[in-house]
């Protein structure tokens, strides 16, 4: 039979393939053992609501409970009087498993589900449940309780909820009375042996969650869905309530790992599996190209524009990912624009796309879809394609409206945002478009005092719509790169993101960036494809433009930046770098590189390695003024210890490597070197 399963405010079909196996209540005083994995499984204490995980033969997580704030009451997992348990056999997007629940009940309090997903893997899934009338919360925590101690030298990641303000991901040591709530998902682990834990949300539609990690006397986490902090989410308000006869928290992935980075994988393919891609399935080879905004900003024209499509079809033939690039126009591309009887006349931005087109490369355009720029000019500007003002449609916080990067949000549910969005979009597809850079989304996703929409009451729940409406009109006709965005909540609707703030062309852009490689690489598997944004080589200094290059090619795509409709070394430079047949075969893998180390707190590894096919690739940087030595051990690396070494910029074969080596780097420079593994 088929049953329905609510999973943060989404329904889906579950099949149960089995009956209830096990039923218990409080008086047995009796302890369910759920297993996951290989030597792995829960101890739920049906008498106390609390329970233990434990793997391998050491118990990992300790006194779980899990609690929620209804109609202003608290409850909590521990305060009910009776618990029963049952299990059944499912089929969801994570392949065949176990649904287990433990449902709680007492006089006069709603029903309280603790739901667990197992599978035969390292982690699991859990959920919390409210059923009863009239429920209404924005505090619902699925997870919460201790964690066993983590020695050597342990951190405790801070993982932003965007990209925007220069937000940088931090590794906090932990220890002392640290404590640290990361955005939607936290780690905990040792450096030296990497062993640690994961935990997270996998759902984004509803809810924005933090988990919170404390070192003071015991080691501490706590999930919470119905987290806000301005400096983090951007919200000034609290969390939006959500409402019904059962209200779901969303699905929280746990895990303790030998190795973090494997955890963070698991969990960036988790997202993946839990919220499918809403936006077009992409086909098409990694893409590369150029983008507007590296150098030109607000200098761009038409003729600037055409003049870089050319030296992309006449001069760098050899940058191309499946016989193209995208050629972007960013902000400014309105410079383009002729005003005619009150009109904008888009045609010449139809004859750049055209001329993109005939020098077989693919045109790009930029649009920040829910923001209003021009608020200081008041409220009663029309806004495009609609009779409605841009004043009806602001984001309201009481009697206020939401500020941030020198732009207003507009609401993502109001009819004339939508109005707004088909205008938009309809003019770049007439145009002949292929590419659209999508940005300032998080202006989306705050919290309001009312949208519009009156089903709707959460950001998350906002943006979900606006971002669901705007990819339905671009109907699979272009690439969908989003800049500045939500970390994770974006994975279902663009193809590639951005994965740092703006940067440029300084071994401090390379840094900045790296830093959220560092710490976020795995997000390859939310998305197809995560940037290093714009490659700029400038007049920076030859080591500078091989490390800005690198951070790009480590990322996973190139998107190149400098003015090439003028002559200078940049040029020069693009001829060589851009058009390295290795790199580009690396940039066609589309993955981000490992990071070796995680303990660089704000800053960025200065090793990534990445397997591809039997090769390993291994980028090292030196991000200092000073000359930097760099060992690079096999064991840490995880490569063979037996291997031919080419130094691939310079294309140098160094020889047999055996266990390890030496590096020696200028300042502020960088170099990428191939492994190949001997056959005996």
């Amino acid at each position: 039979m088929f049953i329905s399963i609510k999973k943060s405010g989404l329904c889906i079909a579950l099949l149960c393939l089995c009956a209830t196996l096990s039923t218990a209540a409080i008086g047995q005083s009796k302890t369910i053992r759920i297993s996951y994995g290989i030597n792995r499984y829960i101890a739920y204490n049906l008498s106390t609501g609390q329970y233990d995980v434990h793997q391998n033969g050491t118990q990992v997580f300790n006194r779980i409970s899990a609690s929620v704030i209804v109609n202003g009451q608290a409850l909590s997992s521990t305060k009910y009087t009776k618990r029963t348990y049952t299990k059944a056999v499912v089929k969801t997007g994570f392949g065949k498993g176990m649904r287990h629940i433990i449902s709680l009940s007492a006089n006069g309090l709603p029903t309280m589900q603790q739901v667990f997903y197992t599978y035969n893997s390292g982690s699991f899934f859990t959920q919390l449940i409210i059923k009863g009338k009239a429920i209404n919360t924005n505090n619902m925590v699925p997870f919460e309780g201790g964690f066993k101690q983590i020695s050597g030298d342990v951190y405790s990641l801070f993982m932003p909820f965007d990209n925007d303000t220069f937000i940088s991901y931090n590794a906090k040591p932990f220890k002392g009375n640290e404590k640290v709530t990361s955005a939607e998902v936290g780690a905990v682990y040792d450096n030296d042996t990497r062993g640690g834990l994961v935990v997270g949300s996998v759902e984004h539609v509803v809810w924005k969650t933090g988990v919170t990690t404390a070192a003071a006397e015991s080691n501490t986490i706590k999930a919470t869905a119905g987290y806000t902090e301005e400096g983090v989410t951007r919200d000034k308000i609290a969390h939006g309530m959500v409402s019904g006869s059962e209200v779901c928290s969303p699905l929280i992935f746990v895990g303790y790992f030998a190795d973090y980075r494997a955890g963070l994988e698991a969990f960036g393919k988790a997202n993946r599996t839990a919220e499918p891609p809403f936006v077009a399935k992409w086909t098409k080879p990694t893409p590369v190209g150029w983008n507007s905004w590296g150098v030109m900003q607000e200098k761009l024209t038409f003729d600037k524009a055409i003049k870089v499509a050319d030296f992309f079809a006449d001069s760098l033939k050899g940058f191309r990912s499946g016989n193209t690039a995208y050629i972007d126009l960013d902000s400014y591309w309105d410079n383009m624009l002729v005003n005619k009887n009150g009109e904008r006349d888009f045609s010449n931005l139809k004859e750049f796309a055209d001329h993109c087109k005939a020098k077989g490369l693919q045109p790009g355009i930029y649009w920040a879809p829910f923001t209003d720029w021009g608020f200081k000019s008041g409220p009663d500007r029309k806004m495009e394609g609609s009779d409605h003002t841009w004043g009806e449609a602001w984001t309201k916080i009481g009697n206020q409206y939401h500020e941030l990067d020198g732009a207003r949000a507009i609401d993502p549910t109001h009819p004339g945002t939508q109005a707004r969005i088909n205008y938009m979009i309809d003019h770049f597809k007439s145009c002949g478009f292929t590419m659209i850079k999508i940005d300032f989304l998080g202006h989306a996703a705050v919290e309001s005092t009312g949208f519009y929409d009156k089903g709707i009451t959460t950001g998350m729940q906002a943006y979900r719509k606006g971002m669901e409406y705007l990819i339905k009109r671009i109907d699979g006709q272009m690439l969908i790169y989003a800049a500045i965005s939500p970390s994770l909540a974006s994975g279902r609707y663009v193809h590639t993101r951005r994965i740092a703030c703006d940067a440029f062309k300084s071994i401090k852009d390379s840094r900045y960036t790296l830093n959220s490689v560092t710490y976020g690489w795995w997000q390859s598997y939310v998305y197809d494809y995560v940037d290093a944004d714009h490659i700029v080589f400038s007049t920076e200094s030859e080591g500078a433009n091989r490390a800005r290059l690198l951070s790009g090619v480590i990322t996973g795509t190139l998107i190149t930046g400098d003015d090439y409709s003028e002559d200078g070394p940049w040029k020069a430079r693009a001829k060589e770098y851009l058009q390295n047949l290795e790199l580009l075969a690396i940039v066609k893998n589309g993955k981000a590189f490992k990071p070796v180390d995680g303990n660089m707190g704000e800053g960025a590894s200065s090793i990534f390695v990445n397997k591809i096919g039997r090769r390993y690739y291994v980028a090292v940087f030196n991000y200092t003024d000073k000359e930097a030595t760099v060992k690079l051990d096999a064991k840490r690396l995880g490569i063979p210890a037996k291997c031919s070494v080419t130094e691939i910029l310079g294309k140098q074969k160094l020889g047999s490597y055996r266990d390890e080596m030496g590096v020696s780097l200028l300042p502020a420079d960088a170099i990428i070197y191939r492994f190949d593994p001997d056959p005996s």
